[in-house]
């Protein structure tokens, strides 16, 4: 018969114990499965129009493109002839189809300086993405450790602590966060430099000092959410009969922890994380514009001042593709992390 008892040991009706059990297996797809093609669907409409709204929205900002590359002073003959010569001259709904099929072929357009936009974004988003990666990777194991222990120490010092820190910091946008970071450990303690300019061609990589701050202003605002959410999943989970029937039967609080409270919590903390690192992509917007690092925080600003539609266009569609991926991916982790939604098992 084998198989294990709730507490991991062998007992007589087979499974695996509560601690590292699987659960009986449905042959039929779960249903976290089964509405997967609609979610994919639905997310591909989203993308259509969100590119709709991104390219009719920008087309209303102030500013003229052919103005932007031809200079104000040029006549308005010249304008309108080059305006003509782009198609800029014909209904909106025109040009959305001709820059819907240039999306498709992987076409962004050209910028008001001439250069094709996709290369401008190439030599930005590689910079942005350098940076909430690294604060991706470092938020993932300490909003997991401090959501879990703020759960298990729930109305004690270490609970009340993390959970106050992480409720001020959520209340600070990101850039008033880094702001602070620059005031304490440039200004003030003069360890780290206030500005992170990386000369064009450089890899960021390769001047670590310039880092610092705007990975901890990304890491700091993106933390506080993390834990927020992973200590209510956490609590959750702690309160189960489950857990409490372990640690009565005296099972260590490290084993009920790593083999019981993490399982159960990765769903939901898969969930915050990918939305997390979309949100600090957004957020370096403002963060790089702060410490003047050469992101697409400073080419959307930069852009937008200067009426370059193309590449506002392109920067704001990709972050929202972006968002609406991070979207489908958390539903994916949370089917193949969820053996109910997985395999349509009932426990």
């Amino acid at each position: 018969m084998g198989g294990t008892d709730l507490a991991g040991r062998p007992g007589p009706m087979g499974g695996s114990g509560l601690l590292g059990r699987t659960g009986p297996v449905g042959r039929e797809l779960g249903a976290g499965w089964r509405a997967l093609p609609r979610r994919l669907a639905i997310s591909a409409l989203l993308l259509v129009l969100l590119s709709f709204a991104v390219f009719v929205g920008v087309d209303l900002l102030p500013g003229d493109p052919v103005t932007a590359r031809l200079g104000a002073t040029s006549g308005p003959e010249r304008i309108a002839q080059v305006r003509a010569h782009l198609g800029l001259d014909r209904p909106v709904q025109a040009r959305y189809g001709d820059w819907l099929a240039g999306l498709v072929r992987g076409d962004l357009g050209t910028s008001a300086t001439g250069r094709p936009v996709g290369e401008l974004l190439a030599d930005r988003v590689g910079n942005s993405v350098l940076l909430a990666g690294l604060a991706w990777v470092l938020l993932v194991p300490c909003s997991l450790l401090l959501g879990v222990l703020a759960a298990w120490r729930r109305g004690r010092v270490v609970d009340r602590a993390i959970s106050t820190g992480a409720l001020l910091l959520v209340s600070v946008p990101e850039f008033a966060v880094t702001g602070g970071l620059v005031v304490l450990f440039a200004v003030t303690l003069r360890w780290l430099p206030a500005v992170s300019l990386v000369p064009a061609g450089t890899n960021p990589l390769l001047r670590p000092e310039m880092l610092v701050l705007p990975v901890l202003g990304l890491l700091l605002a993106g933390l506080a959410y993390a834990t927020r959410v992973i200590r209510g999943a956490a609590v959750s989970a702690v309160d189960s009969p489950q857990v409490e029937f372990l640690r009565l039967s005296g099972v260590r609080g490290s084993v009920v922890l790593r083999r019981a409270v993490v399982p159960a919590v990765l769903p939901v903390a898969v969930q915050v994380w990918l939305i997390t690192a979309v949100a600090s992509v957004g957020g370096a917007v403002l963060v790089e514009n702060i410490v003047g690092y050469p992101g697409i925080g400073q080419l959307l600003v930069s852009s937008v001042q200067t009426g370059d539609l193309p590449v506002v266009q392109a920067l704001v569609l990709l972050l929202g593709a972006a968002m609406l991926l991070a979207l489908v991916l958390a539903d994916l982790a949370v089917v193949l992390l969820t053996p109910r939604l997985r395999t349509g098992a009932v426990r």
